[in-house]
């Protein structure tokens, strides 16, 4: 079953249309499907598909440039059904490669996790970069796509390299599924379910497809939870620090410490130093730059609502609901669940329950942002910025007199204040909080409010009866359900 990604599907497609080869470099964190949509596209359109994967880093023993040539020439015998080649450098290996195609056949080459493949020898881009101009660019049929997790990798070597200044068709950073998208992995019957059972379900494993085809939709979000977290075989188990340790191998520790902070709560660069103990410089900023394009963590900014300029400050997030779940709630409890002692009856009973998945679905609906805008009725106006909006200021008496906002959205005449609430009930109190929040936004001049509602749970009727609210908007419309 393959699900979403059309429109990568259709503009990859129209790739065919070209006279000459393509190249296409993919981005995007482990297990978010970046091989799984190139095997589609082969799939649907192609009549040759050969994928190339580098060896992971391996903790037991070093993995050498000559391991990862062995491996290649294997892959490459067994898609040509011939001898396996002794490949003396890459060269050789794309010279090879290069004898397998067929001019007569469209043709989809993969070379995936291209920072392992290509990490260990230093000659590597230019090997491919003479490659590509030598040999691969003559191909009309050809689709060339270097894909991996480890983005920063891929736009030093690859990107940034300026050999290949202007050679790429496209380059694509892949991000999790939309929730409409999501809720195809319950279908047929998703519409018969409480939405909060698919909620719950995605508050933990975000829209990464990986995870969400190890869902059994016959059982409760309470049982895939279970079976996926809190036994030492889940998948969501296990998986943290597979995908940690092979997308940042000598600098784990440090980015891992950044990441246990930010599941506390958003911070800003010099707040992150802090707490570190280290200064703000260079490396402190590549980390974070690293961290959020491996899709780990947001720099949300936005819009300054008082002079529609920028954010001088950006407020760093924790975006991946995965990783923030596995260090929140797995991790405290990951020797009880190795001795299989970490029993409950219900999720509900466990300590602060409601509040973590509070705080997961509201993180969900934030990486979900401009599928909300959609419920807006904003029109054709310009979305200027869409990001949760803290100011901390203190009052005259010394109290608090500043505001956090879920979610802001601003276009060039209105501010819509979004608060986002999962709760098994939701009374009118709700107003009264928003205009609390609404009260303290400060907004430059000619700028409107309008506040909406996102929600899950039982909303009492009078709250949608009384028009406090510009939109009102349930998970249930959310996932297309």
């Amino acid at each position: 079953m393959f699900i979403g990604r059309k429109e990568y599907l259709d503009d990859l497609s129209s790739l065919w249309r070209k006279r000459t080869s393509s190249i296409v470099a993919c981005r995007g964190r482990r297990r978010i499907g970046k091989s799984t949509l190139f095997r589609e596209f082969a799939k649907r359109t192609a009549d040759v598909y050969m994928e190339f994967e580098g060896l992971a880093p391996d903790q037991e023993h070093d993995v050498t440039n000559e391991d990862q040539l062995k491996e290649f020439a294997a892959t490459l015998a067994r898609h040509t059904n011939s001898p396996i080649l002794s490949l003396a450098n890459w060269k050789d290996a794309f010279f090879w490669l290069d004898r397998a195609i067929d001019d007569t056949k469209k043709t989809v080459i993969l070379l995936d996790e291209i920072s392992w493949m290509g990490g260990c020898d230093p000659t590597f881009p230019a090997a491919l970069r003479n490659a590509w101009e030598t040999y691969f660019h003559c191909h009309e049929k050809l689709v060339l796509v270097v894909c991996g997790s480890v983005s920063a990798w891929i736009k030093k070597n690859i990107l940034g390299n300026t050999g290949f200044t202007g050679r790429f068709s496209r380059d694509y950073v892949l991000t999790e599924l939309t929730l409409a998208e999501c809720a195809e992995f319950w279908k047929p019957g998703a519409s018969d379910l409480n939405p909060r059972e698919i909620f719950d379900v995605l508050s933990v494993t975000g829209g990464v497809p990986r995870y969400l085809e190890e869902v059994d939709p016959g059982l409760s979000a309470e049982e895939n939870i279970r079976r996926l977290c809190f036994r030492k075989e889940g998948e969501l188990f296990k998986d943290f620090d597979a995908i940690f340790n092979s997308m940042f191998g000598n600098d784990t520790m440090t980015k891992r410490r950044i990441l246990e902070l930010l599941a506390d709560g958003p911070m800003s660069g010099a707040d992150i130093a802090e707490r570190l103990g280290i200064d703000r410089n260079g490396a402190l900023s590549e980390r974070l730059r690293e961290l959020e394009e491996g899709g780990f963590i947001d720099s949300d900014s936005g819009i300054n609502p008082e002079t529609g300029k920028e954010s001088r400050v950006s407020r760093y997030r924790l975006r991946d609901n995965y990783t923030r779940f596995y260090l929140k709630y797995i991790e405290p409890r990951k020797e009880m669940i190795k001795r299989g002692s970490y029993c409950f009856a219900s999720l509900s009973a466990l300590p602060s329950w409601n509040a973590v998945m509070g705080l997961q679905f509201e993180n969900l609906i934030v990486n979900n942002a401009m599928e909300v805008v959609r419920f807006l009725g904003i029109g054709n106006s310009t979305v200027e910025s869409a990001a949760p909006y803290r100011n901390v200021r203190k009052s005259r008496n010394g109290g608090a007199a500043g505001c956090q906002i879920d979610l802001l959205v601003q276009t060039p005449r209105t501010a819509y204040v979004v608060e986002v609430k999962r709760c098994n009930e939701i009374g009118p109190e709700i107003e009264a909080e928003v205009q609390e929040r609404m009260k303290r936004l400060p907004l430059r001049s000619g700028m409107s409010k309008r506040p909406v509602l996102v929600y899950d749970g039982h909303l009492d009727p009078v709250v949608e009866g009384s028009g406090f609210f510009s939109a009102i908007v349930s998970g249930q419309r959310l996932l297309g359900i």
